[in-house]
């Protein structure tokens, strides 16, 4: 991709388009591994702490992890890595197609648009509906938390009235 030749009289347009894309997709793949280098020496500091081996059945250990302090940043890592990063890359083969053969052959750049929309296309809708699915899956989970707690505190509630009318 970089060691592209680039013709004269190749479009300023189509030039800028491709720099943007390429310099994109590096920059975007550079932060994710940025953030998952950073994260992973906490990760591995839990998983040797002596105190964590010793609770690692409870939920106390499991809420101190560091991949549940750091979620945002393991998210974002992950969205733009698979998301923005797989979705620039293919932007950026459709535009290296027209840089690399439009004085060529027009109709190279047109097939291999025509190929790459679709594979865009496909890529997006997976994605949403995989996003959808994880939404309605945490959703579910804490709907279920809710119910659970709002029975514990009528629970209580009953033992308390219950307790207060055998006082009386």
């Amino acid at each position: 991709m970089v060691e592209v030749h680039l013709e004269d009289d190749l479009p300023m347009v189509l030039l800028v388009l491709f720099a943007i894309c390429t310099t994109l997709v590096v920059a975007i793949h550079l932060i994710a591994l940025f953030i998952s280098t950073c994260i992973l020496p906490h990760i591995e500091a839990a998983a040797n702490d002596k105190y964590d081996h010793e609770l690692c059945s409870s939920k106390a250990a499991v809420n101190r992890s560091p991949h549940v302090r750091l979620r945002r940043y393991i998210e974002l890592a992950w969205i733009l890595s698979t998301g923005v990063g797989i979705l620039l890359f293919l932007t950026q083969m459709s535009v290296l197609t027209w840089v690399r053969f439009r004085g060529v052959s027009f109709a190279a750049s047109v097939v291999a648009t025509a190929v790459i929309v679709p594979a865009i296309i496909i890529f997006i809708v997976f994605a949403v509906h995989f996003y959808r699915e994880l939404i309605a899956y945490k959703y579910e989970r804490v709907t279920s938390e809710i119910n659970e707690l709002e029975n514990a505190v009528l629970e209580l509630e009953l033992a308390n009235r219950a307790g207060a009318s055998e006082i009386v």
